[in-house]
């Protein structure tokens, strides 16, 4: 083998070619590292339901052919040249927001967001290709594919110790969710708080609610099977809107002498965002949205936020990537977050169309696939 870093690698990834159709595992060619860039071999990755979306809903977004996977955990194969945070052999999770820490929005406490991000540059290039075609790298990151290489703006580090086929959630679906309750809502101890949606994102907001100390966590999903997954990370009560003749937000405000004091949707669904703001207390009552989607309009009635309710959203749960999964890796090795309990199911790469149906039909809350052994 040649020295890190300075060869092609070929490997095994999962390459969508089309959109709504299976995954297909093919031999792809990931070129070396380049300037900043750190080459990583992935050893487990997570099914996050942003990929499907793409799949089903985002084409008009997204070119092809393209490697889905953005939850992910590796072990860093080569660094190009100007990298001195990352060395060969580092455990580390890619993170689809960049934290360069020089930008104007990196400097400032108000946002998480990057302006040197690989997504919001809108000139993301790659080094992954098949059959003479060059493959996206879908959110910079591309982790169904046994080797991948991203911006090391991208890139946290993480304790030696930390286990990659559970940390790798932290990549996005946990820290979404939890950072949504905890950072953007800012849940305060004693409130009543409303999670619109239990999967990975919405189970992760509720346990976010019950770390601020929520003191009534109201789960809405119309699929009872989640409920009791749901008490386990600290819901208090379970709504299923298909047992109501009323619209949601009248059955919540009822619930709670006229609406929550905050309120997550965890689906991407604009319908259920309105119900979701519309299910919160005028005066103070905020929803936020985290569940992602990029197809219809949102709508609601002005007087809503004439009244005092506060409507925004959150990417990555308001964490500085980094910092944030660093912090969140921490917290799960100090047992003060959940991170097993959201593993329903472990796949191989070979199986990433198996763990994309199991998603779709509801069945799995996260599959974790390994791609490469450690």
């Amino acid at each position: 083998r040649d020295i890190a870093g300075k060869h092609v690698i070929r490997c095994k990834a999962a390459v969508a070619w089309e959109p709504n159709k299976p995954l297909v595992i093919e031999e792809i060619e990931v070129a070396p590292p380049q300037a900043n860039e750190v080459r990583i071999k992935i050893v487990a990755s997570s099914l996050c339901r942003s990929d499907l979306y793409l799949l089903r809903e985002g084409k008009k977004d997204f070119n092809f052919p393209l490697v889905l996977g953005h939850e992910a955990a590796g072990i860093v194969e080569s660094v190009g040249p100007g990298v001195t945070e990352f060395k060969q052999g580092d455990k580390v999770i890619p993170i689809f927001i960049s934290q360069c820490r020089e930008c104007r929005f990196c400097k400032s406490p108000k946002t998480n967001l990057c302006d040197n991000s690989v997504i919001s540059s809108g000139k993301p290039d790659s080094r992954l290709t098949c059959k003479g075609k060059k493959l996206i790298q879908y959110m910079g990151t591309s982790t169904f594919s046994e080797y991948t290489v991203v911006n090391q703006n991208a890139v946290a580090k993480v304790d030696p110790a930390a286990p990659l086929d559970k940390v790798c959630l932290l990549g996005c679906g946990i820290c979404t969710g939890y950072g949504a309750a905890v950072n953007t809502a800012k849940v305060e101890p004693g409130s009543t708080c409303a999670v619109f949606g239990l999967g990975a994102v919405g189970l992760a907001a509720v346990m976010g609610c019950k770390a601020a100390g929520a003191k009534r966590i109201i789960a809405v999903d119309t699929n009872p099977d989640k409920f009791d997954k749901a008490k386990e990370f600290g819901a208090t009560e379970f709504v299923n809107p298909n047992d109501h003749d009323k619209p949601i937000s009248q059955v919540l405000s009822d619930m709670t002498s006229g609406g929550v004091d905050y309120s997550l949707e965890c689906i991407g669904n604009v319908g259920v965002m309105r119900s979701a703001l519309e299910s919160c207390v005028k005066g103070w009552g905020i929803s936020v949205i985290v569940g992602f989607t990029n197809v219809h309009d949102l709508s609601t009635r002005p007087v809503q936020l004439l009244l005092g309710r506060t409507w925004t959203g959150s990417a990555f749960g308001g964490f500085k990537s980094k910092d944030g999964v660093q912090q969140m890796v921490k917290a799960y090795m100090d047992k003060k977050i959940k991170v097993d309990e959201f593993i329903t199911h472990n796949l191989t790469l070979n199986e990433v169309n198996d763990a994309i149906e199991l998603l779709k039909q509801g069945k799995s809350i996260r599959t974790v696939m390994r791609i490469s052994p450690e």
